[in-house]
Parts: C-alpha cells; sequence; structure tokens
C-alpha cells in the first residue's frame, strides 16, 4: 500500500481521498515531509518566495460573528470601529513609503456598509497608488456584496476588477465539511457557496489563494477531503481558463497559493464552549506535507509564518512549503485569537529566516 503511494507520485498520479488518509493514518510527519520536500525541490528547487506586504482591515463590525473568530465586533461593541477611504489610503501611503507592493485588505461583514464604499477604497488605493497589487476581500465578503446590492457574484467581481482588484485572499474556507462547518461557522456562507466565488473568480481572470483553518475539532479525514474540493476547483478552473469571456478578456484564473492555517482560539466562543486540545508542531507539519502531496496542481504551499511563528515556520520550509508570505505589517485577525508571532517583520528578517533554513530567498 505504502508502494502503491509512492509510484502515484512518482508518476504524477493524483492521490485519492483515501490516500490522503493513509498518508495520516500509517505514515509518520517525517515520511510524509521527506516525500513532500521530493516534490517542493522538484517544483521550485530551493527557492522560497516572500513578498513585502501591508495588511489593512477596514472594520470589525461584523453581522456574523463566527464562534471561530475573535475579530469581530457588534455594532455599539467599544472595539468596533470602521477606518474610512483617507484613513486607508493613509495607511497605503505609510506601507508604500517603507517599499510595500502589496495591499491585503479583510474586513468584516458590516450590516450597514454598502458595496459601494468596498469598492470605493479599492478605487482609492488603485487611483493614488496604481503600481501596489490589491488583494481584497474573502469569498465571504464576495458574497455577502452580491446579496446585499443585488449584483450576482459575476458583476460585483468584476465591478471590483474594473476598480483595481488584482486578485484575492483565501480566507473564509476553513474547513468544507458542512457538519463541522456549522459549529465553527454556522452564519457564514457554504462550502459550495465558497467555492463558486473562486470558480466565478477564475473565470474572470482573477488569480486567488485557498486556505483550510485546521487544528480545532476537525479529523484528518475532514482535512483531506478539503484538500481534495480544492484540487478539483483547480483542474476545473486551469482547463477553462482559456475560454473566452464574457467581458470580451481572456485569461486565466486559478489559486496560485494554498495556504495552511492553524487554529488559534483565545478569545473566541468556540473554545470557551468546546475543549480543544492545541494541536502538536507534528501535526501541524503532517498536514502541510500532505497539502502538498494532494494538491500538486496548486504551485505554492504556504508557511505562514503569522499563525506557525517564526521557528515552525522554517521547518515547514523542509516539509513541503516554499512561500513564506511576506513583512504583513499589522496583522490583526489571528493575534486578537491569540497568536503570539510579531505584527509584522521586515524583509531582512525574512530573508534571514527564509536563508537559515539553506533556502533562497526569492522577492515576488
Amino acid at each position: 500500500m505504502r508502494n502503491s503511494i509512492e509510484d502515484k507520485l512518482v508518476s504524477g498520479e493524483c492521490l485519492t481521498f483515501e490516500d490522503g488518509v493513509r498518508l495520516f493514518r500509517e505514515f509518520s510527519f517525517h515520511e510524509v515531509g521527506m516525500m513532500a520536500d521530493k516534490i517542493r525541490r522538484e517544483l521550485h528547487g530551493d527557492n522560497v518566495y516572500y513578498v513585502v506586504n501591508a495588511h489593512i482591515n477596514p472594520t470589525n463590525i461584523c453581522k456574523v460573528c463566527c464562534p471561530l473568530c475573535a475579530f469581530a465586533a457588534v455594532e455599539g461593541d467599544v472595539r468596533g470601529y470602521v477606518l474610512e477611504v483617507d484613513e486607508v489610503l493613509r495607511r497605503v501611503q505609510l506601507a508604500v513609503t517603507n517599499n510595500v507592493t502589496q495591499i491585503h485588505i479583510v474586513s468584516s461583514i458590516h450590516p450597514a456598509k454598502p458595496f459601494s464604499w468596498y469598492c470605493e477604497i479599492i478605487s482609492a488605493i488603485h487611483a493614488a497608488f496604481p503600481a501596489v497589487y490589491i488583494k481584497a476581500y474573502t469569498a465571504v465578503e464576495i458574497a455577502s456584496f452580491a446579496e446585499k446590492s443585488g449584483k450576482s457574484v459575476y458583476d460585483v467581481l468584476a465591478e471590483l476588477r474594473s476598480c483595481g482588484l488584482s486578485g484575492l485572499p483565501g480566507g473564509g474556507a476553513e474547513i468544507f465539511d458542512e457538519v463541522v462547518r456549522k459549529k465553527i461557522a454556522p452564519n457564514k456562507i457554504t462550502a459550495d457557496e465558497w467555492l463558486n466565488v473562486h470558480r466565478v473568480a477564475h473565470k474572470l481572470g482573477i488569480v486567488t489563494n485557498a486556505s483550510m483553518l485546521f487544528g480545532h475539532i476537525e479529523t484528518c479525514e475532514q482535512r483531506v477531503e478539503h484538500f481534495i474540493r480544492l484540487r478539483d476547483l483547480q483542474d476545473e478552473s486551469i482547463v477553462a481558463g482559456n475560454c473566452k469571456l464574457d467581458s470580451g478578456d481572456s485569461g486565466l484564473g486559478y489559486f496560485d497559493c494554498f495556504v495552511p492555517l492553524v487554529y488559534h482560539g483565545l478569545n473566541t466562543e468556540l473554545s470557551r464552549t468546546t475543549q480543544i486540545e492545541p494541536i502538536s508542531p507534528q501535526d501541524i507539519l503532517h498536514t502541510i506535507a500532505v497539502s502538498r502531496l494532494i494538491l500538486r496542481n496548486i504551485n505554492h504551499i504556504k508557511s505562514y509564518w503569522v499563525t506557525l511563528g517564526e521557528s515552525l515556520a522554517q521547518v515547514a520550509l523542509s516539509y513541503g512549503a516554499d512561500d513564506f508570505d511576506g513583512t504583513v505589517f499589522e496583522e490583526k485577525i489571528h493575534h486578537e485569537a491569540g497568536s503570539k508571532t510579531p505584527k509584522g517583520l521586515s524583509e531582512q528578517r525574512i530573508c534571514e529566516l527564509i536563508t537559515g533554513a539553506n533556502r533562497i530567498p526569492v522577492r515576488k
């Protein structure tokens, strides 16, 4: 049975759901890590990619308020805030002054802010800083914009792209299993809806990221199912990518990167009401390695230092990961839930961490 999985990896054949479960159940994290590291090397050599980026969260006021989240606040909460467009531009200006080339914008589902407000943010950034890559709004937010505006998801994404949107982040995927999803994010869009937003984005030629939040109440089987559903959509998008689009453009939209996000439970309702054992570093590395082996059609696997910490993020570069994310600057969502990592790293520090893992830093 072990040989059959290894033979598939050598031949480039896709692993099945059963293969993925066996990688968790029958192989040690180190064995899977060695297989994943071989695939990483075939794809990227010793290169590890990073970006000089900054995170901006225009508001934390949210009508969804998932049990897994410590970032969101309801209207009237003293923690709640809204950044108006001028303040967003001020923060982008500060970031650009510090050589940032990518702005990552994730917000909340504000009950009162219209879709036009979110468009205005993108338009203002793009007009003032046309060279900056704008990665903005999760699939959850996109679906909310469509509901609020009465537009289709396609039209919402097309309008955002015309405003200057460059790509979509991968947040909000959580775990696709609907039983678990209803416990950890009962008011969030379904897995099918999340996947459909990215499907439509890919049809529009928009490059997106994918993610998975793990280390809470999910099983390894549910992690594998999550990987396979991402892989299936990636296959679908790649096949469809050369079709002429309704807008008259042609181009390939796809998942560029998979982001394994480790759950942090401080200040969350989920951890207050559910006994959750802290995930071990070995399990984290095992999961990252399995993701590399199953997601052969997604180019990059991220070692997201924000949720892993610097040391484990370095180690993950030997377990299939080839992307160190970026400088981040002012990450809030995972830190509100208890991440103890810095809220940003300098480009110099990122390069030190990558070279310290015997890899070559490559700035995107």
